[in-house]
C-alpha cells in the first residue's frame, strides 16, 4: 500500500495518519487525481450510476468491487467483513473517540468559581474544604473587557492565603459550565439536600438516566465530561453506576438556506413574528413535521403553511362531528378501525422510534378519513381519537376541540390505547425490494408463510424486471412488512 506524506490532512483529525478513499472523499478524490493515483469506487447507490467522488451515502446503498461482500448493502457488509476479519486474527471491531483538550476555564461571571488563591509565599493553594463553595460576588458589568468580570470585584479578588495568613488573590475566570451539566441530574434527584449535593440512595434509585436526547456535539463534549465525573463519584463510593446514560438519542440541525438556525451563526430568529401568522400550534406541529428527528431539516414557510392549513382543517372537521355524530359507543365500523390503527402507528412512531413527522402525518391520514363521513358513533370515536394523538404536537387547539367534544382536561386523559383485535386484518399490503428500492406491493393473506411470499413476490413482473433474469444473492423477509432482494 502506498503512503504519501502531504500537508492537506485535516491536522485536528485522529492521528494526522488518514486511510484515503478517492472515490469517496472530495479531499482524497483531488489529491488521486493531482498526482495520478488510482481511483476505486466501493459503494454505489442501489440503482442508477454516478459521477466521483460519490459521497452523498445513503443507507440504501451497495457495496461493490468488495469480494464477497458485493452486492449487499452497505451497513450489513461492512459488518461482514470486519467479522470476517476477527475470523481470521487480523482485525476486531472497535470505537474510536475524538477526544480533544478540554479548555477547562472561562472569563465570564456565570460559572463556577474555581476554588484556588495565589499567594506569594506558598504559590498556588486551594480554598479549604470548610470555606466552599466560593461564592460569586455582585458585579455592575458582566462583559470580559479584556479581563474576566470576576477581577472588577477587587474587595472580592483580596483575600488572604490558608496556609501562611499572608495576602493573597482569588482566581478571577470561572470553570466551563460543563462543569455543572456534568453532574446535575444528580441534584435533580434529591433537590432539597441542605447537608450535601446529594445522597446516594435516591441517585442510585433513579440513575443512570434513560434517555439522553440532544445534538450530536453533545456526544463528544456534555457527555464524556458527565462520564468523567460519574466514573470519578463511583471510585469513590458516591454513587452505584459508572455510565450516566442508558441511551442517546440525536436530533439533527434546523437549517435555513443551508445553515443551521442558531444564535452563534446569527441565524435564528424569534417566534413571535410566525407564531402571530400562523399560530403557535402549527409553528410546533411544522417543526416536528419537517423530517425524521435525527436529520437535519430545513425550515421553510410553506411548511408552516400547510400545517397551518391542516389546523384550521382539523377544527372545521371535528366541528362538523360534533354538530352530527351522537355520543356512545363505537360502532366498530372501518372508521373505528382506521382510529385504532392510528393509535398503534402513532403510539410506536412516537414511543419508540421518536418518529414525530410520521406520528403526525399518521394523524392527517385520520382526519382525511373522518372528513368523508362525520356523522354516527364511529366518526365521534375517530375525533375524539385525532384530537387526543395531535394534543402533544397542538396542545391549545387539541384542548379547545376536546372540550367541544364534551370532555375537560385532556392533559390529565390517558395516552390512548389500540384494541389489538380491531388491528388484526385478513389481509395486509407488502412492500417488494430489490436492492432496498421498492418496487411493487402485494395485497396477500395475513397468515402467509414466508415461501409462499417469496414465490409471489418473485412472480412480480416489476420485480423481475430489476432482477435482469438472474437469482437474487440475498432474499431478506420481513414478516407482514417487506421482501427485498439483493442482487
Amino acid at each position: 500500500m502506498p503512503v504519501y506524506v502531504a500537508d492537506y490532512v485535516l491536522t485536528d483529525y485522529g492521528t494526522g495518519a488518514i486511510m484515503a478513499v478517492p472515490a469517496h472523499d472530495q479531499r482524497d478524490y483531488d489529491f488521486a487525481r493531482a498526482f495520478g493515483l488510482p481511483v476505486r469506487q466501493v459503494i454505489r447507490p442501489a440503482q442508477g450510476e454516478v459521477e466521483l467522488p460519490y459521497v452523498s451515502h445513503s443507507e440504501s446503498d451497495v457495496l461493490l468491487d468488495s469480494g464477497e461482500s458485493d452486492g449487499l448493502p452497505a451497513p450489513e457488509g461492512g459488518r461482514r467483513i470486519v467479522e470476517r476479519l476477527e475470523q481470521d486474527g487480523r482485525g476486531r471491531f472497535a470505537i474510536n473517540y475524538r477526544l480533544r483538550d478540554w479548555g477547562f476555564s472561562r472569563q465570564r461571571y456565570w460559572g463556577s468559581p474555581i476554588p484556588v488563591v495565589y499567594c506569594d509565599t506558598d504559590g498556588i493553594v486551594p480554598v479549604p474544604d470548610d470555606e466552599l463553595p466560593v461564592v460569586l460576588p455582585e458585579v455592575e458589568d458582566y462583559k470580559p473587557k479584556g479581563r474576566p468580570p470576576l477581577a472588577q470585584a477587587e474587595d472580592w479578588v483580596r483575600t488572604t492565603c490558608p496556609r501562611c495568613g499572608g495576602e493573597a488573590t482569588r482566581e478571577t475566570e470561572t470553570m466551563d459550565t460543563f462543569v455543572d451539566s456534568a453532574w446535575y441530574f444528580l441534584r435533580y434527584c434529591d433537590p432539597d439536600n441542605d447537608s450535601a449535593p446529594f445522597d446516594r440512595a435516591p441517585v442510585d434509585y433513579w440513575n443512570p438516566v434513560d434517555l439522553y436526547i440532544g445534538g450530536v456535539d453533545h456526544s463528544t463534549m456534555h457527555m464524556i465530561y458527565a462520564r468523567f465525573w460519574m466514573k470519578v463519584l463511583n471510585d469513590l463510593g458516591y454513587i452505584g453506576f459508572r455510565e450516566p446514560f442508558a441511551s442517546f438519542f440525536s436530533n439533527g440541525w434546523v437549517t435555513s438556506g443551508g445553515t443551521k438556525i442558531s444564535k452563534r451563526s446569527g441565524k435564528s430568529a424569534g417566534p413571535d413574528e410566525v407564531v402571530e401568522r400562523f399560530g403557535a400550534d402549527a409553528i410546533r406541529l411544522s417543526i416536528l413535521f419537517l423530517g425524521p428527528a435525527d436529520q437535519d431539516m430545513e425550515w421553510t414557510e410553506e411548511t408552516a403553511e400547510a400545517t397551518a392549513r391542516f389546523v384550521r382543517r382539523l377544527w372545521r372537521v371535528v366541528n362538523e362531528v360534533v354538530e352530527q355524530a351522537p355520543s356512545g359507543e363505537p360502532e366498530g365500523g372501518a372508521l373505528a378501525r382506521k382510529a385504532h390503527e392510528t393509535i398503534a402507528k402513532v403510539t410506536d412512531d412516537v414511543g419508540r422510534r421518536y418518529a414525530f413527522n410520521t406520528g403526525i402525518s399518521a394523524v392527517m391520514e385520520l382526519v382525511n378519513e373522518l372528513s368523508r363521513d362525520t356523522g354516527g358513533a364511529d366518526a365521534r370515536f375517530a375525533a375524539q381519537t385525532a384530537v387526543s394523538l395531535i394534543q402533544p404536537y397542538a396542545p391549545h387547539v387539541a384542548e379547545e376541540l376536546w372540550e367541544r367534544l364534551g370532555h375537560e382536561r385532556l392533559w390529565e386523559e390517558p395516552w390512548p390505547v389500540a384494541d389489538e383485535a380491531m388491528l388484526e386484518r385478513d389481509t395486509i399490503e407488502v412492500v417488494l425490494q430489490v436492492n432496498g428500492k421498492v418496487r411493487d406491493r402485494l395485497q396477500v393473506p395475513a397468515s402467509i408463510p414466508d415461501e409462499e411470499l417469496v414465490s409471489l413476490a418473485l412472480a412480480s413482473e416489476r420485480v423481475s424486471a430489476h432482477l435482469n433474469g438472474g437469482e437474487p444473492r440475498k432474499t431478506i423477509v420481513v414478516p407482514g412488512k417487506l421482501v427485498n432482494f439483493v442482487v
